[in-house]
C-alpha cells in the first residue's frame, strides 16, 4: 500500500522538465520577462488549438471572466444566470461589475447547471448567460445556446476545468460569445503560477478585452476606460507553449483513467458514478463521485455523528488515500449571497453533502486506482 495523492504535478513535470527548463531559461537570458513574441505566439497557437479567430491572454481564469463580462458592457441592474455548483470566482465577478447572479438548479448526473430551467429563470434584466464546464464535463451547448439566441443573450463560457473538452466535435470555449480559461496549475493545461486567457470570434471584443486588460489604454499612456492590469507572465506563456502539444494526449490518458473508474465502481451500490452525456468528450478534470446511501447515511450519522461523505473521506485519508471536495457549500448559500437563499435549489443542496473527488491525473496508475477502489469499497464494508 502506498499513499495516493488526490493530484500529483510531479510527475508531468519530470515528462517535460529538460523542454520547460530549456525555455524557461530563454525567457532569463532574454531580458524580455513581460509581453513580447512569446506571449504572442502562444495566443495564436491556443487560439488555433479551441477553433476561433482571437486569443487574448491575462493573468488568470478569474480575470478572464471579469474582463469578459466588462468588454460586453454587463454592469448594474443587469442579470446573469449561472450555476451555484462551481468555484467562487464564478459569481464573483458577476457581482464585481455590479450585476446579479441568478442561480438555477443543476443536473445531478453531470452537476453542470440544468438547461429544462434556464428558460424559466429569464427576466427583462438578464443580459447573459453564464454556463460552467465542471470538472471537465461539457455542457449540452446545442440546448443552451438556442435559448441564448431565442432570447438575444450574451453567452460566457467558463472553461476553467474542461480545455480541450468538446461537445459534438466543437471544443468549448468557441460556442459563445466569449470562453474563459484558466491556467492554474491543477488544471489540465497549468501552468506554474496563475495564468487564463479568453477566446473569442468576434474581433471589436477581442480589441476590446486588450484595451480593458491593460488599464484601459487604447494606446500608451492614453487610457479610455477604467481597466486592469492583468497579463499572463512570458515566463508562464513559455511554459503553457511546452505543454500545449501534450495536452490531447494528456486528456486522453484522463478518459481511459475514468473509463477505469466506471469500471470498478459499477457494483458498489452506494456509488454514483459521474456520467458523461452523449455528443459530449469530458476531460476529466476531476473524477467526482456521488455518496448516497439512506441505510449506511443513518449508521454513520448514529455511530459517528458525521455525513457518509466525510466519514468515507476520513476513512479514505486514513489508509493514505488523497481526495477532495468540490464544493462544500453552494453559491447561493454563501454569506454574501444570503440576500438570494430564498431560492429554492434541492439538487445542489443535497449534492454538497454527497460529492466527493478521487484522485485524478494523467499519471495515475491503473494498479493505484485499483488500491483507492479497493479502500473505498471496504471502508463501506466496514458498516
Amino acid at each position: 500500500m502506498t499513499n495516493i495523492p488526490p493530484l500529483d504535478l510531479t510527475q508531468q513535470y519530470e515528462i517535460i522538465s529538460e523542454k520547460v527548463n530549456t525555455r524557461v531559461q530563454e525567457v532569463l537570458s532574454s531580458g524580455r520577462y513581460i509581453g513580447g513574441s512569446i506571449v504572442d505566439d502562444f495566443e495564436q497557437q491556443f487560439a488555433k488549438y479551441i477553433n476561433v479567430s482571437h486569443c487574448v491572454s491575462c493573468n488568470s481564469g478569474t480575470d478572464a471572466l471579469f474582463l469578459a463580462l466588462r468588454a460586453v458592457n454587463i454592469g448594474l441592474g443587469d442579470e446573469v444566470i449561472t450555476t451555484p455548483f462551481t468555484f467562487f470566482a464564478t459569481a464573483e465577478v458577476i457581482s464585481a461589475v455590479g450585476a446579479t447572479p441568478i442561480f438555477i438548479d443543476i443536473d445531478p448526473q453531470t452537476f453542470n447547471l440544468d438547461i429544462q430551467q434556464l428558460e424559466l429563470a429569464i427576466t427583462e434584466k438578464t443580459k447573459a448567460i453564464l454556463p460552467v464546464h465542471l470538472f471537465g464535463q461539457p455542457v449540452d451547448m446545442t440546448q443552451l445556446m438556442a435559448i441564448a439566441r431565442s432570447h438575444n443573450l450574451i453567452v460566457i463560457e467558463d472553461c476553467a476545468q474542461a480545455t480541450g473538452a468538446e461537445w459534438h466535435q466543437q471544443k468549448v470555449g468557441s460556442f459563445g460569445d466569449i470562453g474563459c480559461f484558466s491556467f492554474f496549475p491543477t488544471k489540465n493545461l497549468g501552468a506554474f503560477g496563475d495564468g487564463g486567457a479568453l477566446t473569442t470570434n468576434n474581433q471589436a471584443i477581442a480589441a476590446q478585452v486588450r484595451i480593458l486588460k491593460n488599464h484601459g489604454q487604447s494606446a500608451k499612456y492614453f487610457s479610455e476606460h477604467i481597466g486592469i492590469n492583468s497579463r499572463l507572465d512570458t515566463i508562464q506563456a513559455a511554459i503553457l507553449q511546452v505543454k500545449l502539444p501534450y495536452l490531447d494526449s494528456w486528456n486522453q490518458q484522463r478518459r481511459n483513467l475514468a473509463n477505469h473508474y466506471h469500471k470498478f465502481l459499477s457494483n458498489i451500490t452506494a456509488v454514483l458514478p459521474p456520467q458523461e452525456l452523449a455528443g459530449g468528450i469530458c476531460v476529466w478534470n476531476q473524477y467526482t463521485i456521488i455518496l448516497k446511501s439512506q441505510d449506511l447515511e443513518a449508521t454513520v450519522e448514529s455511530h459517528f455523528s458525521n455525513s457518509l461523505r466525510d466519514w468515507v473521506r476520513a476513512q479514505l485519508q486514513n489508509q493514505g488515500i488523497g481526495s477532495a471536495i468540490y464544493y462544500p457549500t453552494p453559491l447561493h448559500l454563501q454569506p454574501i449571497y444570503k440576500f438570494l437563499a430564498h431560492r429554492q435549489l434541492p439538487v445542489v443542496e443535497q449534492v454538497c453533502h454527497q460529492v466527493l473527488s478521487l484522485p485524478m491525473f494523467p499519471e495515475l496508475s491503473t494498479l493505484q486506482q485499483e488500491q483507492v477502489v479497493f479502500t473505498l469499497k471496504n471502508c463501506l464494508q466496514e458498516l
